[in-house]
């Protein structure tokens, strides 16, 4: 480990850190600086897509309302 850690350029506690990191969840060890756990991407996107139905479906209502009053 120490010869890896030297030929990286991280201290052995990094190194052993990672390790960690990798065997508590091996399919998404490294989250964070833009990186997001499945799950957690899924729910933003969700919430992202739900937000912009919400604007467009009040833009429509408000239009309809707009060419509803210039018939009468």
């Amino acid at each position: 480990a120490s010869q890896v850690a030297r030929e990286l350029g991280v201290s052995q506690k990094t190194l052993y850190g990672w390790m960690a990191k990798y065997k508590e969840d091996p399919a998404t060890p490294f989250v964070g600086s833009g990186n997001l756990k499945p799950e957690v991407k899924a729910l933003r996107d969700l919430e992202r897509e739900n937000r912009e139905l919400r604007e467009e479906n009040a833009i429509l209502k408000k239009a309809m309302r707009i060419f509803t009053n210039d018939r009468k």
